[in-house]
């Protein structure tokens, strides 16, 4: 059903060229294709920073739970048996660098990678570091008080480059964590358009699935052109009341959101189906696998920003307080197929230059293997891994004490890595955005890029 518009709505930007009169503005109401609300999932890309310098994608595959650093990038064979746990370290072609004989694709790609060993923060508890890595800021009780500062994807989809119209900006794979055990990828203070659109994926991954750019029953383009010019005509009303020239650009949004419903582009980026199988059989046919498949189709197609969310209805995330060598027996091998997968396939594409790849949780795993057999909530080591879009690869930042519990050498903030992967999407780190108040508040709290990353 297409709803009709409303007036009132708030828009915020950067800079006051981008932000609509507060007094009167004209706001398209939702385009409800299917369960898709386009005006929410698009946007004018407007406005850019003067510094940015290319046009950059990224794909965040994000490790919800807290991975353990110890028992992936930041082996520690020399150490007691409940430090360095069940696993064997194998040699990779990136001199230093171990890794976890689970990850053996790792052993021929990792001259590509550039693996940030030095991270740390304060907040153990899952929501809080979800909040602090995710936004750059921190929050206490974040489940309870809610998301107050817009994440990584959103800012990306508010400030970034312009990139294809006919795409959205920021898509997560399967879902955003809105609806899910309290965890936030939204827009928070800015736009709703800014919020995520759920990608859904492979049918394969349950209840998720592609979203339905088809029209709805009862609606044919006559009607919906018929709609348009309607609102078009509402738009002209509207500009008359206040002549404003930046509402001008709303009739873009009603174009954009067309152009997504009636054109095929979209479409087809959504469906991994045009894959060939032995694309398929490389990323694997497992929901990972087809997620992160998903993702390179969604970034080479113009998606600015793309999260894919490594969890399976709590099966999948990487919370190992209990049997963490059966869990990481059976998740690492498939964590290795599909990151080797994404970064080999980038470079026969020709598009490691332009797609930013980042692999992360919200913290790391305790030093010591518990009576469990698990390892706790650990936020004061923990590690990046990134490759693509400039990254100086084949490096290792920073690194831990001997039981891997604190940085040794290079401490760095998730501020720090927030701050390099916006200067690396070609977004000045110190930028601000307007909160409801238009008041300036920067994109991170603090950090500043970390200077081994860049070439």
């Amino acid at each position: 059903m297409l709803e009709m518009m409303q007036l009132g709505g708030r828009g915020h930007s950067a800079r006051p060229s981008s932000c609509l009169n507060r007094r009167s503005f004209l706001k398209i109401g939702a385009l409800t294709l299917g369960g898709l609300t386009l005006p929410n999932l698009l946007r004018v890309r407007q406005a850019q920073a003067a510094h940015q310098r290319k046009q950059t994608s990224a794909i965040f595959l994000w490790m919800h739970g807290g991975p353990s650093h110890i028992d992936t990038y930041d082996m520690k064979p020399d150490a007691v048996e409940e430090v360095r746990g069940p696993f064997q370290p194998i040699e990779t072609n990136l001199p230093g660098l171990q890794v976890c004989h689970l990850m053996p694709g790792h052993a021929k790609i990792a001259d590509r990678l550039a693996v940030v060993r030095s991270l740390h923060h304060e907040y153990g508890v899952h929501d809080d570091a979800n909040h602090l890595v995710q936004t750059g800021y921190p929050q206490l009780n974040a489940r309870q008080n809610g998301q107050n500062h817009p994440c990584i994807g959103s800012i990306v989809s508010h400030l970034g480059n312009v990139g294809d119209r006919q795409m959205p900006p920021y898509v997560c794979i399967p879902e955003d964590y809105r609806n899910y055990m309290g965890f936030y990828e939204s827009a928070a203070f800015l736009d709703a358009q800014h919020n995520a659109l759920n990608g859904g994926g492979d049918p394969s991954l349950g209840n998720f699935r592609p979203p339905d750019f088809a029209l709805p029953d009862g609606i044919d383009l006559d009607r919906l052109e018929s709609r348009s010019h309607l609102l078009r005509q509402l738009d002209a009303v509207q500009r008359s009341l206040d002549n404003n020239s930046q509402v001008r650009d709303l009739d873009d949004i009603n174009q954009q959101a067309l152009q997504l419903i009636c054109g095929n582009k979209a479409r087809d980026a959504f469906d991994i189906s045009q894959e060939p199988d032995a694309m398929k059989e490389k990323y694997g046919r497992h929901a990972w696998g087809k997620s992160t498949l998903l993702a390179r189709r969604l970034v080479e197609a113009g998606v600015s920003f793309v999260t894919v969310n490594f969890f399976e209805k709590d099966v999948d995330w990487w919370d190992d307080h209990y049997t963490l060598e059966k869990n990481l027996r059976a998740r690492l091998p498939v964590y290795d197929q599909v990151l080797c997968a994404l970064i080999d396939d980038l470079h026969q594409r020709g598009l490691s230059e332009e797609v930013l790849v980042i692999a992360c949780g919200e913290f790391g795993r305790a030093p010591r293997i518990d009576a469990g057999g698990g390892r706790g909530h650990w936020p004061r080591a923990m590690h990046a891994v990134l490759s693509g879009a400039g990254v100086k690869e084949g490096q290792i930042i920073g690194s831990t004490t001997r039981d891997g519990g604190e940085p040794k050498d290079r401490p760095l903030t998730p501020g720090d890595l927030l701050a390099s992967i916006y200067e690396l999407l070609g977004i000045d780190y110190q930028s601000t955005v307007l909160d409801r108040q238009n008041r300036p508040v920067p994109i991170i709290q603090q950090g500043e890029p970390i200077r081994e990353l860049f070439a």
